[in-house]
């Protein structure tokens, strides 16, 4: 399976009839966010969840509680990406495994668009320990604690980091953010923020 970088997923100036680029605040990259694959905080440990597709995904330290919704690829093979017209909407890539179990779940969302900023404007700000919950349809909350971030260029996304099984239930978030290129109207970077299942309940 082909699982190219976000390239439909950045150009929402662009896209949404903006002009010009973003403020500089959106561009801007907390120097805690790395260049590589953060190592697990603590022990992933927790037993994996049964299958379930999420609902809905709450950031308590960022004030996020958004619903989620369901995301398949394109035809040139990359992952596609929640409407525009609605900020407060997150996406499940369903190649990936529901919230929980064993692999890699990957959720999805904007960071803004001409507008003002969407769902995952400030998930940069995210520091390893803070808590994730994602609702799940069978009525449980998958319970995820953040590893750490990376700021990955689109050209050199790390897909096998972002999409591989690494052995334990593990959730990704995935954004855009550092430098505009006005030309494309496209953010040049992705923001991954990796986490591993603390509890379920």
């Amino acid at each position: 399976m082909l699982l190219l970088a976000l390239g439909g997923f950045v150009a929402v100036w662009a896209l949404a009839g903006g002009s010009g680029a973003p403020p500089a605040e959106a561009q801007q990259i907390p120097r805690t966010v790395g260049t590589t694959v953060p190592p697990v905080h603590g022990q992933a440990t927790a037993a994996p969840l049964a299958a379930s597709p999420p609902l809905r995904i709450e950031i308590p330290a960022l004030k996020i509680n958004a619903p989620v919704t369901r995301l398949g690829l394109n035809p040139d093979g990359s992952v596609a990406v929640p409407p525009l017209d609605d900020h407060n909407l997150a996406g499940w890539f369903t190649g990936s495994v529901t919230p929980g179990v064993t692999g890699a779940s990957v959720i999805l969302g904007h960071v803004d668009s001409w507008s003002g900023g969407s769902v995952f404007y400030t998930i940069k700000n995210l520091r390893p320990g803070a808590r994730i919950d994602v609702v799940r349809a069978d009525g449980s909350t998958a319970v995820f604690t953040v590893d750490g971030l990376q700021k990955a260029a689109k050209v050199a996304f790390p897909t096998a980091a972002v999409y591989g099984n690494p052995g334990y239930p593990a959730l990704r978030l995935i954004t855009c953010g550092g430098p505009f290129n006005t030309a494309t109207g496209e953010y040049r970077d992705n923001i991954i923020v990796y986490a591993h299942l603390s509890s379920g309940q």
